[in-house]
């Protein structure tokens, strides 16, 4: 059974602000509370899809492979990269009274993938061993993932009710906070080789 520090490793890095928690904030200041929940369901399928193989199969194999490790950082930043310039551009062709946001649960699905958050909770922070073995700390992690992803839900509903707050201006906060964390992505990826 996880103790409290898996609890406490995980929300740490649950809450931590990141590419997956950019998307739900601007779904949520953009459209709103309600219609960004289904969201959550990207954001928790798409640790699952990373982290059950880790922890069941791939770490024993990763270990020792700091040029792969550094391949998926590379990739993940070239993800981030493209979402920052998506909302970048849809702000400039937003206009002041359209409020639908362009974050769709397979954007969220795949960022979360590609979010290194998932490696590091699947190699480090969860038990290894079979899906039975894992299962409890499985079913406590989805839990943290459905709470920490709606304190950003949250925060973006309660971003998206401030008057003086566009639409235009929440994305392009959103882009340069992607921007910037795709580059640190690239630096902690040329740290590996």
């Amino acid at each position: 059974m996880p103790d409290s520090f898996f609890t406490f490793a995980i929300l740490a890095l649950l809450l931590t602000p990141g590419p997956t928690n950019t998307l739900l904030t601007v779904a949520a200041a953009t459209r709103g509370l309600r219609a960004s929940t289904p969201l959550l369901a990207g954001e928790l399928l798409g640790y699952l899809a990373v982290i059950v193989p880790l922890a069941t199969i791939a770490a024993p194999l990763l270990d020792g492979r700091p040029a792969l490790a550094a391949g998926l950082r590379i990739a993940a930043a070239c993800w981030v990269l493209f979402l920052a310039v998506r909302l970048w551009r849809v702000s400039s062709e937003q206009k002041a009274e359209r409020q639908a946001a362009p974050i769709t649960i397979g954007q969220v699905f795949l960022t979360t993938m590609l979010n290194p958050k998932a490696p590091i909770i699947g190699l480090v922070i969860m038990p290894h061993g079979t899906l039975a073995e894992i299962t409890p700390a499985l079913g406590l992690f989805s839990l943290l993932v459905l709470t920490a992803g709606t304190s950003f839900l949250t925060l973006g509903h309660v971003v998206g009710k401030a008057p003086v707050l566009s639409p235009r201006l929440v994305y392009r906060i959103a882009a340069v906070f992607l921007l910037l964390f795709s580059a640190g992505l690239v630096g902690s990826a040329s740290n590996l080789i």
